[in-house]
């Protein structure tokens, strides 16, 4: 992977990290009129893989007619329905740049952090599942302490860790748009009214 970068979750402004990072790496995909989509992987049924489904709760209004995301704490991407939903973005969109977003497990000293590399992420790796790789981008939430007995692990992570990993990418990916997008565009105002969440 070419590009990585990190931050703490519990920075001060540390979403507009994320903001800038995204707006770097994006920017000329927006600029090609090619759709992004985001998919959010997870379940809401176990507290650490919650973050996907979190960010996208929190973006669900933001689906515009060339940024789409897929995966909510209502209707979750996860390992039963993953490649059913890769399938339908891969026919649905022409080209789309599939950005990735998953919590992971990780050392000690990175817990809270957040990661984006330019890549694919591996769903379900901690918990031995055979799963696809997902995405041209991967934005990854370290919730906890990997090791021995990861799915315990998940079940037993803090909510709040997982709460600020989420305030922290889909603010990040909120004022990405802004900026790119631009607060005053007429058309992304028009799109906050007629939310299309898929």
């Amino acid at each position: 992977m070419n590009t990585c970068f990190s931050v703490d979750s519990t920075s001060p402004n540390s979403y507009s990290e994320v903001r800038d990072f995204l707006y770097i790496k994006l920017n000329d995909i927006l600029k090609e009129n090619r759709p992004i989509v985001f998919i959010c992987i997870g379940t809401d049924r176990s507290t650490g893989d919650s973050l996907g489904p979190l960010v996208g709760y929190k973006l669900k209004f933001l689906s515009l007619n060339n940024i789409h995301v897929y995966g909510c704490l209502e209707s979750p991407v996860h390992s039963k329905n993953l490649i059913d939903v890769l399938n339908k973005v891969n026919l649905q969109f022409n080209n789309p740049y599939i950005i990735a977003i998953d919590a992971s497990l990780g050392s000690l000293h990175n817990i809270g952090k957040v990661f984006i590399e330019e890549g694919p992420l591996y769903p379900g790796l901690a918990l031995n599942k055979d799963l696809p790789p997902v995405g041209d981008l991967s934005i990854t939430g370290i919730v906890n302490i990997s090791g021995n007995f990861e799915f315990m692990v998940l079940q037993n992570t803090r909510l709040y860790t997982v709460m600020a990993l989420a305030d922290c990418i889909s603010n990040g990916i909120y004022h990405f748009i802004l900026k790119s997008l631009g607060s005053n565009n007429k058309h992304f105002n028009n799109s906050l009214e007629n939310i299309h969440f898929l």
